[in-house]
Order: C-alpha cells, then structure tokens, then sequence
C-alpha cells in the first residue's frame, strides 16, 4: 500500500470514510472497484484514489454503490452521527 503524499483535499466528505472502511473489510482498491462494476458503476483506479483522497467530487449512483458494498449506510459515509448506522 502506497502512503498518501499530498494532503487531503475538500471536494467531497466521504473519502476517507471510504478508505477506513475498505482497509477495515480487507479490501485493495481493485477489490472495490470490482465490486462496484458488478452493481454498473465504473470508475478507475485513479479516480477510486482521488476519490479516498477527497480531491473529486462523488454522484449520487456512487455513493449508493458505495454504501452497499461497503455494508454502510449513507449517513455514515456522510458523517452524520446516528445510532442505527451501520458499521
């Protein structure tokens, strides 16, 4: 695993939540990009990274892919303190 040299960007909130959970279930990135194909959201390897690096924005269909693969509700990746978030 590369260690990440520029700082964090601001185009998106869930980046980084993205990237704890992925390393949390054990997954590579090609793991999750994979799985997203499966539900039709294609992204690259580069923008998977810029995502986790919160330097691109997220759509709406990929925050969707996201929450399921990653077993996580919206609010979560979001942010958003609730007790019935899944983790």
């Amino acid at each position: 695993m590369r260690i990440r040299h520029k700082p964090l960007g601001d185009r998106n909130l869930i980046g980084s939540r993205v990237e704890q959970r992925r390393l949390a279930l054990g997954f590579r990135q090609k793991e999750l990009l994979t799985q997203l194909q499966v539900r039709g959201i294609d992204m690259t390897a580069s923008g998977l990274s810029k995502l986790e690096g919160q330097v691109r924005i997220v759509t709406d269909k990929e925050l969707k892919g996201l929450a399921e693969v990653l077993h996580v509700s919206y609010d979560w990746l979001l942010g958003i303190p609730n007790e019935a978030t899944t983790v």
